[in-house]
């Protein structure tokens, strides 16, 4: 796993990477790029060519401050370090999402024109099964994870709704990645299950809740 050095490093690298390939396609590209596409991959939204190649770069270098920030103002910034390496493999991750969109972004405008219906139902699919990788493993914080009141209170309706939230995430992710075998629907492939799992996990870290509160001796813990 990826310690906090790396991490930096090669965010930042990251995000390098994605302005130099906006100032290598700059010189041949229209002036209005396209940035947004219909469900049939025809692209119905476009933006002028030096905002369009700046828009995707500013904002991955904001969400790596962001998150870099994270460790250091939340308040239960202990527990964040009990699970940094899934933390930042999260980060690393996200930001290679967003280079590959951004990259697709230029290419489509460049000539290369691969249809965006193959490229998020595999990056987003990707993205939610690490995602359900890394909820098992994360501790109370106010960043990360699913927080609702119920998991904020207590730790071990936390524990319960990151274990099944992980399971549920994965298989959110692999029936994204399926996505791309119906593009027409892809969308639908990406939305209705993270949804649905969002979803599950809120109603049921309230149901856990309330069944643990009816216990004897119930005990709010927190870390």
């Amino acid at each position: 796993m990826l310690s906090n050095k790396a991490t930096v490093f090669i965010s930042i690298a990251i995000i390098i990477l994605s302005f130099l390939v906006s100032a290598y396609y700059f010189p041949s590209l229209p002036e209005r790029i396209a940035i947004h596409w219909d469900i049939n991959g025809n692209p119905n939204g476009y933006m002028d060519k030096a905002a369009g190649v700046l828009l995707l770069p500013a904002l991955m270098g904001l969400l790596a401050l962001l998150f870099f920030a994270i460790p250091k103002i939340d308040p239960k910034k202990r527990n964040i370090e009990k699970f940094r390496p899934y933390f930042n493999g999260l980060v690393v991750l996200l930001l290679v999402f967003l280079l590959a969109v951004h990259i697709e972004t230029i290419l489509w405008s460049a000539g290369l024109q691969v249809s965006p219906a193959l490229l998020l139902p595999i990056g987003i699919g990707v993205l939610f099964f690490y995602i359900g990788l890394m909820l098992p493993h994360a501790e109370q914080n106010w960043f990360v994870g699913i927080r609702t009141p119920w998991t904020l209170t207590s730790e071990s309706v936390w524990k319960k709704t990151h274990k099944i939230g992980g399971t549920l995430f994965k298989i959110a992710g692999i029936i994204s990645i399926l996505g791309v075998l119906s593009p027409y629907y892809s969308i639908y492939f990406v939305i209705v299950p993270v949804i649905a799992a969002a979803a599950y996990c809120v109603v049921y870290s309230y149901y856990e809740f309330a069944r643990e509160k009816r216990r004897p001796k119930y005990v709010t813990r927190s870390s």
